[in-house]
């Protein structure tokens, strides 16, 4: 009688890390440069002023100053005044 063992949980065992995507930085916090204020896959935040977009989607401060958000249609706005 050959049989074999089910082996169904030690292949599936493989999970990724969660990435930790999101907003960082909440309108009325005090960033300073290069502060992270949102990380994110594609551009649903868009930058304004005072911010830029790093090459992974992430959106950093250039000054000191305070976070605001505005919407647009499904895109947020995101400037440090």
């Amino acid at each position: 009688m050959a049989h074999k063992k089910g082996v169904g949980s030690s292949r599936n065992g493989r999970d990724s890390k969660s990435k930790r995507l999101g907003v960082k930085k909440y309108c009325g916090n005090i960033v300073k440069p290069g502060n992270i204020l949102v990380k994110q896959r594609g551009s649903k935040f868009i930058p304004l002023k005072n911010v830029y977009m790093s090459k992974d989607y992430s959106i950093h401060s250039y000054i000191y100053g305070k976070v605001s958000f505005q919407k647009k249609g499904k895109k947020i706005l995101l400037s440090v005044l």
